[in-house]
């Protein structure tokens, strides 16, 4: 039941969080932090890896987490290259692509140990 839910959930934001990446975004909530934009790139990536990787985790294939681990990072990487190209009121950042892949990292490893103690 919880894997026909978690499909059209990580459709559903992956087409958000792409759409929130190129489109002029004016007023985003503050976190009272000079960082707040690189925690939601964090969080933002943390969540899209954690459903894909969720969703993929039974998958009977052997990498499948490598998979959508590696699959994750490009995503990331390839919307941040894209803002400025699509929108010339975005810009590209090396530590927004940073904390992406540390948002992926997270997620992995959360879904995998949640994984790994659904299974026990």
């Amino acid at each position: 039941m919880v894997k026909k839910i978690l499909l059209p959930v990580a459709i559903i934001y992956t087409i958000w969080l792409t759409v929130v990446s190129l489109i002029n975004l004016k007023s985003v909530p503050s976190l009272g932090s000079s960082f707040d934009d690189k925690i939601y790139h964090l969080l933002a990536y943390l969540l899209l890896a954690f459903l894909w990787v969720t969703y993929f985790k039974p998958h009977p294939k052997k990498h499948a987490t490598l998979i959508v681990f590696s699959c994750t990072i490009i995503f990331g990487a390839a919307l941040e290259l894209m803002q400025h190209q699509l929108n010339p009121n975005r810009t590209y950042d090396s530590y927004d692509l940073i904390a992406n892949c540390l948002g992926v990292i997270l997620g992995t490893l959360i879904a995998i140990k949640i994984n790994i103690y659904k299974l026990k």
